[in-house]
């Protein structure tokens, strides 16, 4: 095959794909390619270049090469690097928890609450802790959402109330309990030391405290969360990266529907 000043034949290209050892992928099937930065702790320099290098090999990467450094601040310098990896994974064997609900748009779950509950859900959510960021509670709350997928307060059939960022444990559950909530959303961002961690487990500490774990839908989210982690915690499920509004009252009408036939 002809191309401009050179040819290729298809057999120079890979296109193989075993399941089973699956590489990174950047101009041809299992060639590895991968971008990778990261700041190392010394002086921008030629030393620091070739540390970069030999750092990328001990992880195992071949042909690795520095494309970008700058210095951050005296001491500290970035770098943005590439490199092919000679490692795989096999696809075939991994099993990630996610939620299991099947989703449905805003219409539909105010119909399916109509039709199954009767009533409108209360539901309360927040960041809480020393969490200030409102970026993820407000996609999910909110009347507008997020990238098309409408809030929980544009829902006929919920009563959704956002508490904002930085709110104590203690204050969130009292909240709900006033409101006498049917779900409670945590929005979690701040991840540093695991604060999350801390935070999301003293909550369930406290409404089993209370008596009312049993009692209210325990939903959690963030860019570091997992359906796993937020079970392994005590939750009953959690949303993570590409997670809308739709998703979480889709799971929340499921779970509630589900409580009421087992009681």
């Amino acid at each position: 095959m002809s191309c401009g000043l050179y040819s290729m034949s298809d057999k120079e290209f890979d296109k193989t794909l075993d399941l089973t050892k699956v590489k990174p992928y950047g101009d041809t099937m299992n060639d590895g390619k991968v971008q990778l930065s990261f700041t190392l702790p010394v002086p921008a320099s030629a030393e620091a270049t070739e540390a970069a290098k030999q750092l990328l090999k001990s992880m195992g990467f071949e042909n690795p090469l520095v494309v970008y450094f700058r210095e951050l601040t005296p001491g500290y310098t970035f770098f943005n690097c590439y490199g092919s990896t000679v490692h795989t994974v096999d696809f075939t064997s991994i099993y990630v928890p996610k939620v299991e609900s099947t989703v449905m748009d805003m219409d539909q779950t105010d119909n399916f609450i109509r039709e199954n509950i009767g009533r409108k859900l209360v539901v309360v959510g927040a960041s809480t802790g020393t969490d200030a960021h409102t970026v993820g509670i407000d996609a999910i709350m909110n009347m507008k959402g997020y990238a098309g997928h409408f809030g929980l307060e544009r829902y006929d059939m919920f009563e959704a109330y956002n508490l904002g960022s930085q709110v104590p444990n203690e204050d969130f559950l009292a909240k709900a309990i006033e409101l006498n909530a049917d779900a409670l959303l945590v929005s979690q961002t701040v991840t540093q030391k695991d604060v999350h961690i801390k935070n999301m487990t003293e909550l369930v500490e406290l409404m089993e405290a209370e008596g009312l774990r049993d009692k209210m839908i325990l939903v959690c989210g963030g860019p570091r969360i997992s359906h796993e982690l937020a079970k392994e915690l005590g939750y009953d499920a959690g949303f993570g990266m590409n997670s809308y509004a739709d998703d979480v009252a889709s799971f929340i009408v499921h779970e509630f529907v589900k409580r009421m036939s087992v009681k």
